[in-house]
């Protein structure tokens, strides 16, 4: 099979090392969705504290940001793989003791915090080393394909990872919702293990600090990559919609209105990047990107400003098929034009900005709501999102501008990579 609904399939086709890395992603990804929610359910369970549950996010910035950073320059110094593996086992340990904990006869909230501020940290250094190693696996003409698969997988994961955690843990309680991510750790590792091992090309004998210095420089040689993290943060910030589902919801007194607006998001990007196989034909892919979180954006205000239910589910579907096709332009500009041997350093920075933004849109969600009103806060927040992508399009040319046809560091990058190919 060639392609689903039109999605290229090439990629998984063509290496069986991609394979086997992309189903790993697609088993972890699985159980830790389901574990996201298991620990907000547990922890409202054992403290019925709004703030409480809030708190989480408090407790992942520090590890999210320290880690993070560390983890990109450990993913350029050390061979990805092993970094890829022991994080997954720790992981899976970090989780094994949520099991344990949700089993005792009476858990202790403080290891809910503890343990998730671990697996914070083993996925922030983890998910660098992941970004450069899809790199390397794919060839340079199928990073598109590989983009909108990943896409695929994330959003699929999104619906079947929180869905099955929510039943497990609603009818069987969280401890077996942790449960299915430590099987699911079983059958990522068991892949994971089986990939053959790719040398860095990164200088063990220069200092960490070094490292994170030249990362830093690189990164500011290319504006049109850092457009591309200013939009995304500035889109989860100004517009970031999640927190503030139950609120709407309650607006419209039918029993199914929340479930279909969790529904929404997720179900929108999923029928997005299905019917994804127009985006081959794009080369301006920094327009693309510009275009599409703005596209995010109006889709967040016609949801916050309609007063019809279905209005609302049309406004966020629409926005998570916008987000959808960010991410494949996004993703794609990062693999085709970052040169492997910093891309771990750059995947750092890209984790740093598309984590922290829902972070900081939760928070100005919540506050503008309660200084006005919920309609004036997500219908704003909208309308922001597209002004502010508009502005940094505006002052960044590199990024408006950054055409895969003829964008010199997308074609640096493809005639090394061709030369790998050619060794090999």
């Amino acid at each position: 099979m060639k392609s689903l609904f039109g999605l290229d399939l090439s990629p998984l086709r063509a290496s069986k090392q991609y394979r086997r890395l992309y189903l790993a992603g697609l088993f972890s990804a699985l159980g830790g969705q389901a574990t996201y929610v298991a620990t907000a359910f547990q922890l409202r369970q054992l403290t019925h504290s709004t703030l409480e549950v809030g708190a989480l996010g408090l407790v992942e910035l520090m590890p999210l940001l320290f880690f993070g950073l560390y983890g990109g320059v450990i993913a350029d110094r050390w061979d990805r793989r092993r970094v890829i593996i022991a994080s997954e086992v720790t992981l899976m340990v970090a989780t094994s003791l949520l099991v344990v904990n949700a089993f005792v006869g009476h858990p202790r909230v403080w290891a809910i915090f503890v343990l998730d501020a671990f697996i914070v940290a083993a996925g922030s250094i983890q998910t660098p080393s992941i970004s450069a190693l899809n790199q390397m696996l794919v060839s340079h003409d199928q990073q598109r394909a590989a983009s909108q698969l990943s896409v695929l997988r994330g959003t699929s994961m999104s619906i079947i990872g929180p869905a099955l955690g929510g039943l497990l843990s609603v009818f069987f309680g969280p401890g077996w919702s942790y449960f299915l991510n430590v099987v699911t750790f079983v059958f990522s590792i068991g892949l994971l293990v089986g990939l053959a091992p790719i040398a860095t090309r990164g200088d063990r004998s220069e200092s960490q600090t070094a490292l994170m210095r030249e990362g830093i420089r690189y990164a500011k040689t290319r504006p049109d990559i850092i457009g591309t993290y200013l939009i995304d943060l500035l889109a989860m910030t100004m517009a970031y919609p999640v927190v503030m589902l139950p609120f709407v919801a309650a607006r419209f007194h039918v029993t199914y209105a929340l479930a279909l607006l969790y529904c929404a998001l997720p179900g929108g990007a999923l029928v997005a990047t299905l019917a994804s196989g127009w985006t081959r034909h794009v080369h301006r892919l920094g327009r693309g990107l510009v275009f599409a979180a703005a596209a995010w954006g109006l889709g967040i205000a016609v949801f916050g400003f309609s007063s019809s239910l279905w209005l609302v589910f049309l406004g966020l579907a629409a926005a998570g098929g916008a987000d959808a096709y960010s991410g494949v332009f996004r993703q794609t500009m990062w693999n085709q034009s970052i040169p492997p041997e910093i891309r771990g350093r750059m995947g750092g920075l890209e984790m740093i900005s598309y984590a922290l933004g829902p972070m900081a849109g939760q928070f100005r969600a919540g506050a503008m709501a309660a200084w006005t009103s919920l309609r004036f806060s997500l219908t704003f927040g909208g309308l922001a999102c597209t002004g502010s992508v508009s502005v940094v399009a505006a002052a960044l040319p590199t990024l408006w501008s950054f055409d895969l046809a003829t964008d010199v560091n997308v074609a640096a990058v493809g005639e090394l990579r061709r030369l790998e190919e050619r060794s090999n």
